[in-house]
């Protein structure tokens, strides 16, 4: 397709894209804490981390073995499929800041011979400290022991910070450097509680960005966010544009509350701006796998995976898709009114036919499906979709063309009689 048939007012003004942007995949940890979804079995877990993998995601949070045995017999089996697999997607595991949760961790890496990130969390706002009655020499005490202990065990330690996005510059400063100094190779910005518009997360990945700075290490920042306020991936872009290099997200944005970032819409974005290159083909099984295992529905209206995410009934806005496609351009068709290539995710285009449809709709529902549209054909269906109150069903479409069909067989018939 013509690239001046779109004048793109995102680029003017946009910033370079990020030198280096990662993902950190939540859906079988953080996601799972959902009050409303279904553990899956072990198998449908597997079945995900594998689409995991084939989305390109670079690391994925497999559980947080310090929970049980049930969640150690789990990690260990996901860690064992990365490795017999020989998949290239990396494996972490969260831990409180507390021996208990890092020793099993260091166990399992041990058993199976995976190297696992170690993801130690501890809360950082004054609110948490308050509310449990945590001081800061607390903090740093088992900031200090547990890392030290992680690192000692042979572990790579991301040092988690909760509900960073409403901690004070003091306190942040005091606990990251005491992490960097234990032996932290990434610290990790947590919304834990969606608090952050755009603003504030870059205005924090910033700060944490002058605190390494100033101890002289080279570590990573990543980013954590909840979609609280409904600014998630609008908040990620941003920590990624101020200095963030991996992003954290689940399926669906499943998880506590009304969950974490999006992955699937994260990467579309990501992949729109050009920020990165990815094949998304997988990622409808992914958004279907992760819906079907977890018993969390995809609303019709979900941008990109949801089933009217490139449906559409109305005739203006069906007439330009079917002139498009009368064009032979598929990049057309997917552009003209969509913002999403449907043909990125594996998808396609759909015409239906409505109450608010055209006839144009009924002409291409038709011929798209090697029925031939004669006049008679096309005002019975249309007819009826303007009596109906929804989009007709493919039954309801089909019944009509039988009926015609029948119809005009009939009269054939009587005609020759006579």
């Amino acid at each position: 397709m013509d690239e001046q048939l779109i004048y793109d007012w995102n680029r003017v003004g946009a910033p370079a894209a990020p030198a280096r942007v990662m993902f950190d995949d939540e859906t079988l940890r953080d996601g799972l804490q959902s009050p409303s979804v279904r553990t899956p079995e072990i198998d449908r877990k597997i079945e995900i981390l594998h689409l995991i993998d084939a989305l390109g995601i670079d690391t994925a949070d497999i559980g947080l073995p310090g929970a049980g045995p049930h969640v150690v017999r789990d990690v260990e089996r996901l860690a064992r499929e990365i490795t017999d697999a020989r998949l290239r997607v990396k494996a972490n595991c969260a831990a409180r800041t507390h021996l208990n949760d890092i020793q099993p961790i260091a166990d399992i890496v041990q058993r199976t011979g995976l190297a696992i990130e170690c993801c130690t969390f501890i809360g950082s706002s004054p609110i948490r400290q308050y509310t449990e009655g945590w001081t800061l020499e607390w903090l740093l005490k088992n900031t200090e022991e547990a890392i030290t202990f992680a690192v000692k065990e042979g572990l790579e330690v991301m040092y988690v910070t909760e509900d960073t996005t409403r901690a004070k510059p003091e306190t942040l400063r005091a606990i990251y450097t005491c992490a960097i100094d234990a032996g932290a190779k990434r610290i990790c910005i947590a919304d834990t509680v969606g608090h952050a518009t755009p603003v504030g997360a870059a205005a924090v990945v910033r700060f944490a960005a002058q605190v390494i700075e100033e101890t002289g290490a080279s570590i990573g920042i990543d980013w954590h966010g909840h979609r609280d306020r409904d600014l998630a991936v609008i908040n990620s872009i941003a920590a990624l544009e101020a200095g963030a290099t991996r992003i954290h997200g689940a399926a669906l944005g499943i998880g506590e509350r009304v969950g974490n970032t999006p992955m699937d819409l994260l990467l579309v974005n990501l992949v729109l701006m050009g920020y990165i290159e990815r094949d998304l083909r997988a990622l409808t099984d992914y958004c279907r796998v992760v819906s079907e295992a977890c018993g969390v529905p995809v609303p019709d209206n979900y941008p990109v995976v949801g089933r009217d995410a490139f449906r559409t009934a109305t005739g203006v806005h069906a007439a330009a898709v079917i002139k498009a496609w009368k064009k032979g351009d598929r990049d057309l068709m997917d552009a003209v009114y969509s913002a999403v290539p449907a043909s990125l995710v594996g998808r396609e285009q759909e015409i239906d036919v409505g109450p608010m449809s055209g006839k144009s709709n009924v002409i291409f529902w038709l011929e798209h499906r090697g029925i031939f549209a004669t006049d008679q054909l096309v005002d019975r269906v249309f007819q009826r979709a303007k009596s109906s109150a929804t989009v007709l069903t493919e039954e309801e479409i089909l019944a009509e063309v039988n009926l015609q069909s029948r119809g005009g067989q009939h009269e054939d018939h009587e005609g020759h009689e006579g």
